[in-house]
């Protein structure tokens, strides 16, 4: 039996067919876009987005569909999609960074009280969360919220489309939404009710792991698929990658590091009472292992800033190194200072991310000298990240979240560099997975415990999670970065409050 996993992110899905030890046999993947108007929106096309799911599907499935036997999805967070009664969406869907609903988020704020939410929902008012979207939709689009026969992410869409037997969604992602509460995991009367939303018009709870149908024999045939192919309730893609990477207990976070860079961790006891997480804009949820919660730092603007940096002032570079016939960036890493950089970059050129979440602090490059290189700015550019991610562990820590290993996933996981570097400035070890496509494979481990593959989720990653290097910090070199940060600290501040 083969098991596989779908991952439908912001920009990307790519399914994934393993066997039972974790090994791919089989893939598909492809990019698709984003639509923004009006300044603060950003929509997708939920239909071409199924019709693309069907396309990664069908290109993994050439060689081995038909041995499938279940397949559970890892999807993007807090987008909101209304569909019909059939299942079809009826207008195109919000996706997270659609921040229209900032009049919801006031009222949600003014109405309960943002401590009051975070207490019950582990989610603080903002226009990201999907609650906020569907009541943005209720005030402002009545017609489309009365035809609307639910408002769905792309957890129930996508399951639902493949033909689960009723419209479901998974804990991990309504928990999410800012209306469930995330201790007891039903829909919250007492927040619905105050805004008169009709508790109908969202889907059925279910634990991540559940068996919720199996793949219509459409879809099967149009797929590739068996049509005794179970159908498994997946979760949010980081708590799924968090799986698919061994996150599972306490002490050990994923650093998921692409265009922003996501430091997730679990924990058991609650902190949905827990002031210091409130104020670092930590969410508090539920992982897709039972009984756990989950939360995350963000850094929304990460390897993205480092792109542009590079995009824009490395182009001497870049010919070299087509020269030489060797990748950008890693002839970037062969050139960088081997000591801590002579300057020290604040990387807020998107705002900054959590604990502190100020949309308007700025971004600076400070000690600048004739002798400066671009090398000392690439270099400071990745300090200066290692540095946020050293914030949010110790501001976590506050909260009684220890977090001593970190697992590296994602474009950062590539360079040996970067990943020492870390390892320096956190002064932990940084471990790399054999497999590090982790949210396809936690999808997958679902599918897997959910039909009797593995008897437990614990059994599940002790056979298919692989560690493949440690980095250990450098002591010399965790010594002489423990003083940058501490000045790195008080600039950070500064740049948060300056504007």
């Amino acid at each position: 039996m083969l098991l596989m996993g779908v991952d439908i992110g912001t920009t990307s899905a790519k399914a994934i067919v393993f066997d039972t030890n974790g090994t791919v046999v089989g893939s598909g993947f492809k990019e698709y876009g984003i639509r923004y108007s009006m300044g603060d929106r950003a929509e997708q096309d939920a239909e071409e987005i199924w019709n693309i799911t069907k396309l990664v599907i069908s290109s993994a499935c050439i060689e081995h569909g038909r041995d499938v036997g279940a397949l559970s999805l890892s999807v993007q967070g807090d987008a909101i999609i209304p569909i019909s009664k059939s299942r079809k969406a009826v207008a195109l869907a919000q996706l997270g960074m659609d921040y229209r609903g900032r009049e919801e988020a006031l009222q949600c704020e003014k109405l309960i009280g943002g401590w009051e939410l975070y207490k019950t929902t582990g989610m603080r008012p903002h226009p990201l969360n999907s609650f906020v979207k569907m009541l943005w939709i209720m005030h402002n689009d009545q017609s489309l919220y009365k035809k609307t026969y639910k408002f769905v992410t792309y957890s129930d869409f996508l399951l639902a489309k493949l033909g689960s037997d009723e419209v479901v969604i998974d804990y991990s992602m309504a928990s999410r939404t800012m209306c469930m509460d995330a201790r007891n995991l039903k829909w919250s009367d007492s927040i619905l009710s105050m805004f008169n939303f009709d508790i109908k018009k969202l889907s059925w709870p279910v634990a991540s792991g559940t068996v919720v149908g199996t793949v219509s024999t459409k879809v099967a045939a149009e797929l590739g698929l068996s049509t005794t192919c179970k159908i498994v309730a997946g979760g949010h893609d980081q708590p799924c990658a968090a799986l698919g990477a061994g996150v599972i207990k306490p002490n050990i976070a994923l650093d998921s590091h692409g265009s922003a860079e996501v430091v997730s961790t679990v924990f058991v006891d609650s902190k949905l009472n827990d002031r210091n997480m409130f104020a670092g804009y930590y969410p508090c949820y539920r992982h897709v292992m039972p009984e756990m919660y989950f939360s995350f730092a963000l850094l929304h603007a990460a390897g993205v800033i480092y792109k542009w940096f590079i995009e824009e002032f490395c182009g001497v570079d870049a010919l070299l190194a087509k020269t030489r016939e060797e990748r950008l960036y890693a002839y970037i890493d062969s050139n960088l200072p081997p000591k801590p950089s002579s300057v020290m970059v604040v990387p807020y050129l998107n705002g900054s991310g959590t604990p502190t979440c100020d949309l308007d602090a700025k971004g600076s490059i400070l000690g600048l000298t004739l002798s400066t290189t671009r090398m000392d700015i690439a270099k400071a550019i990745l300090e200066s990240l290692c540095f946020e991610v050293r914030h949010n562990i110790e501001t976590m820590n506050l909260s009684g979240i220890n977090i001593d290993v970190l697992r590296c996933v994602g474009g950062g996981a590539r360079s040996d560099i970067s990943l020492q570097l870390k390892a320096d400035i956190l002064s932990r070890e940084i471990e790399t997975l054999r497999n590090r496509e982790a949210a396809c494979l936690g999808a997958a481990i679902l599918a897997g415990y959910a039909t009797g593959v593995y008897n437990t989720l614990e059994e599940a990653v002790s056979v298919v999670v692989r560690k493949e290097k440690v980095y250990t910090p450098n002591f010399q070199m965790a010594s002489a970065y423990e003083e940058k940060y501490q000045r790195y600290i008080t600039y950070a501040k500064s740049a948060s409050h300056m504007y």
